[in-house]
């Protein structure tokens, strides 16, 4: 099982927004020294606590002091962007990259942002797959593109001069295109099964209940046999809330208490997605009211915390409750205190994934 991590990012409002954005860029820094594999980064426009606007931007800040990870965006929420724009941007981030990233791709869930954007009240579904058809097409063709939909109709029929090049969008440095990947939320998603038949991979939220998490594997499977190819675990990352200390004390406090950034966290996302009819994703039981919904539980149910033992084992006891799957996105959160923070990821990467994966490859040789 590969390491990588999934940042929305959720800090508390007020913070500094100069050092925020260095905490972040710290955190792929430390990911990509620690081995991680990949990282996601998260983007809203219109909210004080999720501070990233751009993930292009952020990811193209942090490229150059990076070496081995892949990063990528989590997610461009293709209806609040032109798909020109979209396609431009990312095929000159991807050559920046050199094919170090991915295009996590959403119809985006911050309901603000699809209020600014004039979106409250569309169908935000068939946006992004009208949008995502024009930017693999404009990819995939030339100048003068002529792509008509719903939502965008793309042309520079009068203004091309193909001599010089002027009408041309650039191709991404990966062919035909980067990695697509879509984030998974709605438990039994609908949406996995039309990704994978699109050759896209699922990610599977930190904020779903094991149950939920478990529900995603056979719509990719569906989605994968309509696509004509073998559904594979390796290609279905799963993001998990984790907390990684050297003391079990500390680490119950830091990750389960009032005042610490899980609590922040979870607090912050829950009330939100209650408030727009999400409640759903944190109840087992589907019949409870929204008021039963709390920070304490939903902390309780979701977070993982402790020494590596305690924390090994309960990945192991997670991965056989949901099945198998290909990469672990540690998810991030703020720095409430920057060497636990620190510290959790080391312990992350030196202790705690090798334990995993060679339990993991103690099983699978006990199966042969």
């Amino acid at each position: 099982m590969k390491l990588g991590f999934f940042t929305m990012p959720i800090h508390p409002v007020g913070r500094n927004l100069t050092e925020v954005f260095k905490e972040d860029r710290e955190l792929a820094l430390i990911a990509d020294r620690l081995g991680f594999s990949e990282g996601y980064f998260g983007e809203h426009i219109t909210d004080a606590a999720e501070t990233i606007t751009s993930a292009l931007i952020f990811i193209a800040w942090v490229l150059n002091d990076t070496k081995n990870i892949k990063l990528g965006t989590g997610t461009v929420n293709l209806p609040n962007h032109h798909p020109a724009m979209v396609a431009a941007e990312v095929a000159m981030v991807d050559h920046m990259a050199e094919g170090r990233f991915i295009f996590g791709i959403s119809p985006g869930g911050l309901l603000s942002d699809a209020e600014l954007f004039g979106n409250l009240d569309k169908d935000r579904t068939a946006m992004f797959v009208e949008s995502i058809d024009h930017i693999l097409n404009i990819w995939a063709g030339e100048p003068p593109y002529n792509l008509k939909g719903q939502h965008w109709t793309i042309s520079i029929e009068r203004q091309t001069i193909k001599e010089i090049g002027q009408g041309y969008i650039h191709k991404p440095y990966q062919r035909p295109h980067p990695p697509i990947v879509v984030t998974a939320v709605a438990p039994f998603s609908k949406g996995v099964t039309e990704a994978a038949a699109r050759g896209w991979e699922p990610i599977s939220a930190n904020f779903l209940l094991p149950v939920w998490v478990k529900s995603h594997w056979p719509k990719y499977a569906e989605g994968c046999a309509k696509g004509g190819r073998a559904a594979d675990p390796a290609n279905w990352r799963v993001a998990k809330s984790i907390f990684v200390a050297d003391d079990m004390v500390m680490a119950k406090r830091y990750a389960t208490e009032p005042g610490g950034p899980y609590f922040h966290y979870f607090n912050s996302l829950a009330t939100k997605l209650v408030k727009n009819g999400r409640g759903n994703l944190f109840k087992a039981d589907q019949s409870a009211p929204d008021s039963s919904v709390t920070p304490e539980g939903v902390v309780r149910d979701l977070v993982i915390w402790g020494t590596p033992e305690k924390v090994a084992d309960d990945l192991l006891a997670f991965r056989d409750e949901v099945g198998d799957f290909g990469t672990l996105l540690y998810a991030g959160f703020d720095w409430v205190d920057r060497d636990l923070g620190i510290r959790s990821m080391e312990l992350m990467a030196e202790e705690v994934m090798p334990a995993v994966n060679r339990a993991i490859g103690t099983k699978s040789e006990a199966a042969e």
